[in-house]
């Protein structure tokens, strides 16, 4: 549940943000004339997210063992690569998105109502379909599929209220502080996702060493515990992983730490003239 919370509110608040500069800008512009259609373009957003959420699960419970196996492992190898894009693009980026979605929704406006209505659809479903594989690949791993959703709906409703509060001025968040902790965790929950992806592949039989044990703690953590269900739920720590299982989750996270923690360099300043 925990992780399903953390995907929806890191995810929910970047979708948030994107929503509340939009919203802004055509406020400050005494274009509220607009806000119709930027809300048509979210809803459509949110629509085609959750409609892709619904085939996802639609698709793997109609396949075979060994399909269903497959397409999860797939899933859950392509979430983990756009968690990790999404982490270092949003390190990056969050200084000027402000900047970007304002210069953009700007020449929107001077296209058309149409114009405005697919910026704001195409600003807000990346963020959608991210969660919605995120989320899918995330929950697996569950016992039961409730947690997971209760888990997500939690975090994407303290997304939208953290927004509101900010766009109201009634909270202040310092976002890069946030983005840098939201930031570690996901490098962990997206580690257990590719763990999980790699012991899909095993169990469908592309790859060995199914029954190849790294080390068994089963005599230590106790299935039944919270911390059991809490490692096993945010991070996919099981007490039994296949040696390829452990090899991958450090072959990833390990440098994916490494990078994400590196101070950023600092640009070289232009030589001047003498």
């Amino acid at each position: 549940m925990f992780a399903s919370y953390l995907i929806g509110l890191r995810e929910g608040l970047e979708a948030t943000l994107v929503v509340s500069i939009l919203i802004a800008f055509l406020v400050k512009s005494d274009r509220r004339d607009r806000l119709p259609v930027v809300w048509a373009g979210v809803a459509a957003a949110v629509a085609l997210s959750v409609g892709f959420a619904a085939l996802l699960s639609f698709t793997a419970a109609r396949l075979r063992y060994e399909h269903q196996e497959l397409f999860e492992a797939v899933a859950s190898i392509a979430a983990t690569i756009f968690v990790t894009w999404m982490i270092f693009w949003m390190r990056g980026a969050a200084r000027k998105i402000s900047a970007d979605l304002k210069a953009r929704l700007g020449q929107a406006m001077q296209v058309g109502s149409v114009a405005v209505a697919v910026m704001a659809f195409l600003s807000v479903v990346r963020e959608g379909l991210e969660t919605s594989l995120l989320f899918f690949a995330s929950a697996q791993g569950a016992a039961t599929t409730a947690q997971p959703l209760i888990g997500i709906s939690l975090g994407l409703l303290t997304s939208v209220l953290i927004g509101w509060g900010l766009y109201a001025s009634a909270i202040r968040v310092n976002l890069t502080k946030f983005f840098m902790w939201t930031g570690l965790l996901l490098v962990l929950v997206a580690g257990g996702i590719l763990k999980y992806g790699v012991h899909d592949l095993q169990e469908a039989g592309l790859l060995p060493g199914l029954t190849s044990h790294a080390f068994d703690v089963s005599g230590v953590l106790d299935p039944g515990a919270w911390y059991s269900a809490v490692l096993s739920g945010m991070f996919n720590i099981t007490a039994q992983p296949s040696v390829l299982e452990v090899t991958a989750w450090l072959l990833y996270v390990v440098p994916v730490l490494f990078l994400f923690l590196r101070p950023p360099t600092a640009k070289a300043a232009p030589q001047t003239a003498s």
